[in-house]
């Protein structure tokens, strides 16, 4: 457990045995399933946790509330890393109140066969809960990132229950950097709902929080300007840094050469950032992840089977699926007898807010000769202007 303030304890586990979170998202550094006890004349669990880490978690709030009962469980989001014990929790404390908006209940009853008549307290915006010295207040989010999601504000210690806002990939105790981890989380699983974040993020401003409690990754104490700023710019979907993502698919390892080569002449042309990304082997939700961060895109595939080989295709779908917007591309591509590779990928394109395509599309024909070289320079001054 993990002491917040004085009256409010993480009873929260760290899952080290998880690999793939959500299914897709690989996560080296395991994952952190937060939950929060308040403790006042009337005690509030803010959410659950995972199936996977039920038995600990619930050995947790048994210790947090010291032979107490559970008066309230808040719900903030029903997805199932957070809502999955909800059952086991109603079994324990057979007399306490669930709150949620007019959005949770109907989910609720999608994922469990339970009877909650005389249970539910359903809260709408602003709607204010006492627990005695602390009062909660209750605001709705919903599409961060699903409808039903609200987060909790505690007047008394002036601290933010985010829901899955401001939370990150890796244990609370994992050894790196806040920043990659969370841009990577963020844009992965909440990157398609800007506005909404947007418009969460105007409601928090209103509010002075000294505290943020995630449901994922460490809770927020220090420096919450800068968590906030970050925040801000991925939800605005403006670059964070400038720099160049080159992201290319290749089959015989010709494109490869190709975008290979085109990274060391942005180099020597003084480019203050390179990423190079093999879309086959890297993993493609870090190339997601850093195609929203850096200013640049540049798309290099082979043809196949008349348009884009499957591992770009993939990640171009992944982008426009996270509303990848407000960046400027280059295409680069590949084929042997009848290139289509850039004119598929533009296509993919069509249709996203504010995104700039360099003309013309670089065209190797099977593999990268001198006469390509050019070409290459050309469109790295286009990227670098």
């Amino acid at each position: 457990m993990e002491k917040v303030t004085q009256d409010i304890l993480n009873v929260g586990v760290n899952d080290r045995d998880i690999t793939l979170f959500e299914g897709q998202y690989t996560v080296e550094n395991g994952m952190a399933y937060n939950s929060y006890v308040i403790l006042d004349e009337q005690t509030a669990i803010m959410d659950t946790v995972d199936p996977r880490a039920t038995k600990e978690w619930l050995a947790n709030v048994k210790e947090a509330l010291g032979g107490r009962k559970a008066d309230y469980l808040v719900i903030q989001h029903m997805e199932p890393d957070h809502g999955g014990s909800i059952l086991q929790l109603m079994e324990l404390f057979p007399n306490m109140k669930l709150v949620g908006n007019a959005k949770t209940f109907p989910m609720l009853a999608q994922f469990f066969d339970v009877n909650t008549e005389g249970k539910m307290v359903v809260v709408k915006e602003g709607d204010t809960l006492s627990l005695g010295k602390h009062t909660l207040q209750f605001f709705m989010a919903p599409m961060v990132h699903w409808p039903e999601v609200m987060v909790t504000y505690d007047q008394a210690d002036k601290v933010l229950f985010s829901a899955d806002g401001f939370g990150k990939f890796g244990t609370r105790d994992a050894e790196e950097d806040w920043t990659c981890e969370a841009r990577r989380y963020y844009i992965n699983i909440c990157g398609k709902y800007g506005a909404q974040v947007q418009a969460l993020l105007k409601k928090a401003s209103t509010l002075e929080i000294n505290t943020i409690c995630p449901l994922h990754g460490p809770v927020l104490t220090e420096s919450l300007a800068y968590y906030i700023e970050k925040y801000m710019i991925w939800s605005s979907y403006q670059p964070e840094d400038e720099g160049v993502v080159v992201a290319y698919a290749s089959v015989h390892g010709h494109t490869a050469k190709t975008a290979e080569k085109f990274t060391e002449i942005l180099e020597a042309k003084g480019a203050k950032k390179v990423v190079l990304f093999d879309l086959c082997r890297d993993d493609i939700h870090v190339a997601v992840e850093d195609a929203f961060r850096y200013s640049h895109l540049v798309l290099a595939a082979v043809t196949y089977d008349g348009g884009v080989f499957p591992a770009m295709e993939n990640f171009l779908n992944k982008l426009k699926s996270k509303n990848f917007q407000k960046r400027t591309v280059g295409i680069i591509e590949n084929g042997s007898w009848a290139p289509m590779a850039g004119k598929t990928m533009k296509s993919m394109l069509e249709g996203l807010k504010e995104l700039t395509i360099l003309e013309p599309v670089v065209t190797v024909k099977s593999a990268l000769k001198a006469e390509n070289l050019p070409q290459l320079e050309a469109l790295a001054e286009r990227v670098l202007a």
